[in-house]
């Protein structure tokens, strides 16, 4: 059977839009660098950590643990109890009263304008003391050494900010999979190795570990410029770099762990209230999305059995390139590719779907009822106001 041109011209482009991303992902497969060991004789500035947390008793404890035990010579952690109704006050207060570095603040009510975590960010802040900031989660784990290495690393290169990606705890099969291809989207197809080019305007931010310098971050408005963005962590990044201030980001698996979500379905849950944000709340965009997630990383797994011919050829073309990506991507963010993450890797289509189910749920549920957080909700038109005033905002500093 013939295969119609217009399907021809089609896959084509399917093959062009997941081939140069590739491309790309190979000769830049070194762009963000591990984070270097630590070097001796490095004057170390003072460093404020602040962690914000709310309904975290599970997880602070051993998070706050590994900050306090790091050899970090002037250090402050400051943790902001943000309304939590578990025991996240009392695990905080068990550990202040025995570390005279950790200081406890605590938020009974939320002020209008605000999302709950990017208020005690702000909070947090505003109490440090440190000439450095470091915006970190209640479940991300350090190694030991982690904050003199990546502190005297952004000495080192005269950075303004430095983000880290950390090594993503996921258990059973189908939510490894989901991460693993979560990772491959941040890396290849979003392009977060970009904020590396000195020629890119691509700024980056990770939740799991934003180090700033005090001065830059102040310039930039503090947290109060991104009060209302669920996606505080990225846009902190993205806003550092459109005022021009240096930024690197890095691979630190070696030194940060977190578990990301204990099940998929949490995961689906969890990227409710950030999809449609870095999307900027478009309708449009959204349904672009949707359908190029559908045209390169689904319909190719089906295309090569149903065509043939040049078609076929194509397709194939495009799968080698998604699987080989995934598996580079992978091992950057999870680890060696064993045999069993080969699973993972072939499992790339569900979870390309998975990734779609996600992106229409959360534009769905942000148009019907607003945007859900940690038990408040927030009015879509709230959330817009602010985004359109972040780009204009973004705009000026250029």
């Amino acid at each position: 059977m013939t295969t119609p041109i217009a399907v021809t011209v089609f896959d084509t482009f399917v093959f062009l839009t997941v081939a140069v991303p590739f491309v790309l992902l190979v000769r830049h497969r070194n762009a963000i660098p591990r984070l270097p060991p630590a070097r001796a004789g490095v004057v170390l500035p003072r460093l404020s950590i602040v962690v914000p947390a709310r309904d975290e008793a599970a997880s602070i404890g051993r998070a706050l643990g590994s900050l306090l035990a790091q050899d970090y010579p002037d250090l402050e952690v400051i943790a902001v109890d943000d309304r939590s109704a578990d025991r996240t006050g009392d695990v905080l207060r068990e550990v202040a009263a025995r570390e005279s570095r950790l200081v406890v603040l605590r938020v009974d009510d939320l002020p209008a304008g605000w999302l709950g975590k990017n208020h005690a960010l702000w909070r947090g802040a505003d109490r440090a003391m440190g000439e450095w900031l470091l915006f970190t989660d209640a479940d991300v784990v350090f190694a030991p050494g982690a904050l003199r290495r990546a502190v005297g690393y952004a000495l080192q290169q005269n950075l303004d900010h430095l983000t880290l990606a950390p090594r993503l705890i996921a258990h059973g099969v189908v939510l490894r999979a989901f991460v693993a291809f979560f990772g491959y989207a941040f890396i290849t197809l979003w392009g977060a190795y970009l904020a590396n080019d000195p020629n890119s305007k691509r700024g980056v931010g990770i939740g799991a570990f934003n180090l700033v310098r005090r001065d830059a971050y102040e310039r930039i408005g503090t947290m109060r410029a991104l009060s209302l963005r669920p996606d505080d962590d990225i846009r902190l990044g993205r806003r550092i770099r459109g005022f021009g201030f240096k930024q690197r980001v890095a691979n630190g698996m070696e030194v940060l762990a977190v578990e990301w979500y204990p099940s998929l379905h949490a995961a689906l849950a969890g990227l409710e209230k950030s999809l449609y944000a870095s999307l900027e709340y478009r309708v449009l965009d959204s349904l672009a999305v949707l359908f190029f997630i559908a045209a390169t990383m689904v319909w190719p797994f089906f295309g090569i059995f149903a065509l043939d011919g040049i078609d076929r050829i194509l397709l194939v073309g495009v799968v080698a390139c998604l699987l080989v990506g995934l598996a580079e991507t992978y091992r950057q963010s999870m680890g060696p590719l064993t045999p069993s993450a080969i699973v993972l890797v072939a499992l790339l289509p569900f979870s390309a779907l998975c990734f779609a189910y996600a992106i229409a749920r959360s534009v769905y549920l942000a148009e019907t009822r607003g945007v859900r957080w940690r038990g408040t909700i927030y009015p879509l038109a709230l959330l817009r106001a602010q985004s359109g005033l972040e780009g204009i905002a973004a705009k000026r500093s250029r």
